[in-house]
């Protein structure tokens, strides 16, 4: 029976079903190859409905909506002027200042794909006036827009918190030292390849005094409001002063009234263009979620998780075995599946394979996030290559291609955090 409803799952997705109805229309074929199986139709449609009626999953829309008011409200270009202000003249500078500014606006955003637009439109014209070859600076974008999903606030980790049951604020924690590790990876990258291609140190140069006219003062005025965005969020959460869900609904109000009363970069009808872009982006994804929940729940009744686990211990007993496969699996999986949707169908199926051999959950969620954060920027479905193209009109293969070693820095820092499990359970001790 787990053949054929693997088998109806790929065959509507390959005939174009939408990704949401393929996953509903899979957790019915039990209830229809058994009418005795416990999850018929009815059991199916009201869990859907019952599934997204969830505390935790509301903060995924508030984290949306938050992310694009920020936007908006051109918060990412202070926090990049700010970072700019201190690197415009070292080698390889500005690109780092767009891998920080990302690292920042993921700990506001929690998403890949807005993180990649909110820096790379305003982030790509500029650093092409200044020499750089444009492809190299979109796939840099495209890259290090995916910290958006390990720096928490994640929506990543909050689908894996629900889907798992695991602590979302754990995750949340777990994932700030993995975040900082591949951003810095990902800078080694940028400053090896301008030492080698050099730069056009004369614009950069003007550019830097230009920025240097303005006080630190002054720069750190206009762009206070920004940089303390991620300290409220994560520092609420963190604290314990607030849940994740509450601090995602803290975000947006933050987000507004830094856009229409501190900056004034937000007009009434940038909110309402904002709000009808976010529900429109949001729609599908809980339609998504709530049949990914389902799911789940039918291949556990179906006792495929503990079949798996019997299977692959049969064959490896070590832990890193396991491990190895596991990234292995979930890398390939991220090749061809958007990572959210893939975390609702796998992260119940590895839990208990996790379980088996000791591995920690939460350090399992953060390498499973890491892993599918790597697929956002690698074909054929690279979420993130996407956006990117659509934002600089350079076609998805020739950012993939600039992109190999990025996404290269990105799978060693997945190994280092993978076999140093103190990296991301540090903070939680």
């Amino acid at each position: 029976m787990t053949a054929y409803v693997f088998a109806v799952f790929l065959i509507t997705l390959l005939v174009g079903v939408p990704i949401g109805i393929s996953i509903a229309l899979s957790s019915l074929v039990p209830s229809m190859v058994l009418p005795s199986f416990a999850a018929d139709a009815v059991y199916v449609f009201r869990s859907m409905i019952t599934g997204i009626d969830s505390f935790t999953l509301l903060a995924i829309p508030l984290f949306v909506l938050s992310g694009n008011l920020m936007a908006a409200s051109g918060i990412s270009k202070k926090i990049f002027d700010f970072i700019a202000y201190f690197a415009g003249n070292k080698t390889g500078g500005l690109p780092i200042a767009i891998i920080a500014t990302c690292l920042f606006y993921g700990a506001i955003c929690g998403s890949a794909g807005a993180t990649v637009a909110a820096v790379g439109v305003m982030t790509i014209p500029i650093l092409v006036n200044f020499g750089y070859e444009k492809n190299w600076v979109v796939a840099i974008v495209a890259v290090a827009g995916s910290l958006g999903v390990i720096i928490p606030p994640s929506i990543p980790f909050i689908v894996f918190g629900v889907a798992t049951g695991e602590s979302v604020g754990d995750l949340f924690i777990a994932g700030i030292i993995p975040g900082i590790i591949m951003g810095l990876c990902m800078m080694l990258y940028a400053y090896y390849y301008c030492k080698k291609k050099g730069e056009d140190k004369e614009k950069l140069l003007e550019n830097y005094v230009e920025l240097r006219k303005m006080s630190f003062w002054q720069l750190f005025k206009n762009s206070f409001w920004a940089l303390l965005s991620p300290v409220i969020i994560l520092g609420g959460i963190y604290g314990g002063i607030v849940t994740p869900t509450e601090a995602a609904d803290v975000s947006v109000v933050y987000a507004l009234i830094v856009g229409c009363f501190i900056y004034r970069s937000l007009s009434i009808k940038d909110i309402i263009r904002v709000t009808k872009d976010s529900i429109c982006s949001i729609g599908p994804l809980m339609v998504i979620m709530s049949a990914g929940l389902v799911f789940g729940r039918v291949l556990t009744l179906m006792q495929v998780p503990q079949q798996l686990t019997e299977t692959l211990l049969s064959m490896v007993s070590t832990p890193v075995g396991v491990f190895l496969i596991l990234i292995g699996f979930c890398t390939i999986v991220g090749m061809l599946m958007d990572g959210l949707v893939a975390i609702m169908i796998l992260a119940p199926i590895c839990m208990p394979i996790v379980n088996a051999v000791g591995i920690d959950p939460i350090h399992f969620g953060v390498v499973m996030v890491i892993t599918f954060a790597i697929g956002f920027i690698t074909p054929p479905i690279g979420a993130n290559l996407f956006v990117a193209s659509r934002i600089s009109d350079v076609p998805v293969l020739s950012i993939a291609k600039k992109a190999v070693p990025a996404i290269i820095s990105f799978i060693v820092a997945l190994l280092i955090v993978t076999f140093i499990p103190e990296l991301s359970l540090v903070l939680l001790k």
